[in-house]
């Protein structure tokens, strides 16, 4: 028998799948102090929360029989992933139950919006008559501007098209042919924000995406344009966006979320302008139903020794597997991530390809490791190594896997190659015998640089002086090199510079980079 342990409310319809299960003992309460927490977890298989209660390694530590975590809803923000891992504690969660309430939420807010609804009902209950006061606008011809489109930013444009609205989308992953297949227009972020009349965000919140909306992306919108946010607090910066209001760049906003919640006497909220709600983007009876019943099939799953749809963290591997393929799981995973960080444009397809003492070794989790590295610059901690395969096809990414003979000279090897619709880059790596992870390759160009801290990537032209003029500039902005190395392809052509540096580059020292003559690109990142 075993014992689930449900700490936060959950739709008794949802969890029926548990309450009717001959294996299972459910025991739900809401009420339970942090000392009780601790005992009921103390015996429990398995522990499912929505967003109340904190998953800590202190509770964790405190459950020996623990298997398996699921959090009714999307966010794992309250579980400590971490630790799960550690103590081999598999997380789930219910990532498609609220697409729809999201959606239709989105839609009400944007409606209210234009229609000053709020406003007028406030007015009402006060015995005031004010028609003249709320004069709204049409949705009909009117832009609306999707930046993230995902589950819920699709479900919102399907909508708006049937309000007769444009739609214009941004997403990484989105690509023309995909845009097109939807029936939206594709572009790029600039583009949306200048063309839209309303602009909607439906992206994580991840560093990328922190203050996406900002100060300086508010300059780009058109003067009256209306901003809506039923994602994630933080992805619009709530000062610029006051400022923006006050000033009339901005005609009004509908938020659903805030930075800081619950969202009390918030500035925003003084603004006749902006239309707000608590957070209700997930609060129909159907969407707790529903990730109440998905995350309720999924624990099960889990307990029994099934396959799981939704998995957050890394589950346990075997002790043969860890041993052969855990040396390369870190220079998987940077491989990956520093290519996609120097790549442009929606991606396609990734293709990864081993030989040398990896020919006859399971190679799956090395691929998904490097699928996940290239994933986490646009999706952040949400992708890992048991759901990157999922999240990269849901995306449309083609994932391909190959083995070759060919070892170029390296006892070990491995190449990742990402195909975008603007480009094709690939990168490889190896591990040296008491060196460890090395890139040994950057599209055509031989290299050594170990995969790690602050990088600057340079292509330029060969000719004396380059080299020299870019030493300078990063000293009189106080950077120091650690390392460098030059790659090219023939004396006086084109070549690659990947420098080792002690500290992050600032954005105006990058732009003086792009300046410096020969210099053609200058890419930044960190590992």
């Amino acid at each position: 028998m075993y014992r689930v342990l449900i700490s936060d409310p959950l739709s008794e319809d949802g969890i029926k799948p548990l309450l009717e299960a001959s294996d299972v003992e459910a025991v739900m309460d809401a009420s339970l102090s942090h000392e009780e927490l601790l005992k009921e977890i103390s015996t429990s298989d398995a522990l499912i929360v929505r967003s109340q209660t904190q998953v800590t390694r202190e509770l964790i530590e405190h459950a020996p029989q623990l298997k398996v975590i699921g959090r009714a809803g999307v966010g794992v923000d309250n579980i400590d992933l971490d630790a799960a891992t550690d103590h081999g504690v598999v997380v789930v969660n219910a990532p498609d139950g609220n697409t729809i309430s999201t959606a239709e939420h989105t839609m009400a807010m944007l409606m209210s919006l234009a229609r000053n609804i709020p406003q007028a009902y406030h007015q009402l209950k006060q015995n005031r008559w004010e028609r003249k006061k709320f004069v709204g606008v049409e949705l009909k011809n009117k832009t609306l501007g999707i930046v993230g489109f995902g589950r819920i930013g699709n479900e919102v444009a399907q909508r708006a098209k049937g309000h007769r609205m444009k739609v214009i989308a941004f997403d990484p992953f989105l690509t023309e042919e995909k845009a097109n297949k939807a029936g939206v227009q594709h572009g790029t972020l600039e583009e949306v924000l200048q063309q839209a009349d309303f602009l909607t965000v439906h992206t994580p919140l991840i560093e990328k995406t922190k203050h996406l909306i900002n100060k300086e992306t508010i300059q780009l919108m058109k003067p009256g344009a209306r901003i809506l946010n039923c994602a994630r607090g933080g992805i619009v910066e709530e000062d610029a966006l006051y400022e923006a209001i006050e000033n009339g760049k901005i005609a009004g906003a509908a938020l659903d979320v805030f930075e800081e919640e619950p969202a009390i006497d918030h500035p925003l909220l003084s603004l006749e302008e902006v239309i707000a709600t608590p957070h209700l983007g997930a609060s129909t009876v159907e969407a707790q139903e529903n990730v109440a019943t998905d995350v309720s099939l999924d624990v099960m799953d889990v307990l029994r020794g099934g396959a799981v749809k939704h998995p957050v963290n890394m589950p346990s591997v075997s002790s043969e597997v860890m041993e052969q393929l855990a040396p390369y799981f870190t220079l998987a995973e940077k491989l990956g991530s520093f290519l996609s960080n120097v790549t442009d444009g929606a991606l396609e397809k990734v293709n990864v390809y081993y030989s040398g003492d990896l020919l006859d070794v399971d190679t799956t989790p090395l691929t998904r490791i490097s699928v996940k590295g290239i994933l986490k610059r646009y999706i952040g901690e949400r992708v890992n190594d048991v759901n990157a395969y999922k999240t990269a096809s849901d995306k449309g990414i083609v994932i391909n896997e190959q083995k070759s003979t060919s070892t170029k000279g390296f006892t070990n090897l491995v190449t990742i190659e990402i195909e975008t619709d603007q480009e094709k880059r690939t990168i490889s790596g190896t591990l040296l015998n008491g060196l460890g992870a090395r890139i040994v390759k950057l599209d055509e160009y031989s290299i050594d640089v170990v995969p790690e801290g602050h990088l600057i990537v340079i292509h330029h032209k060969d000719q004396p002086g380059a080299i020299g003029r870019v030493g300078s500039l990063l000293a009189e902005h106080h950077v120091n090199i650690a390392t460098m190395q030059v790659g090219r392809t023939n004396q006086g052509g084109e070549a690659v510079m990947v420098l080792t540096v002690d500290k992050a580059v600032e954005e105006d020292c990058q732009e003086q980079l792009g300046g410096v003559a020969d210099i053609q690109q200058v890419q930044c990142l960190t590992l």
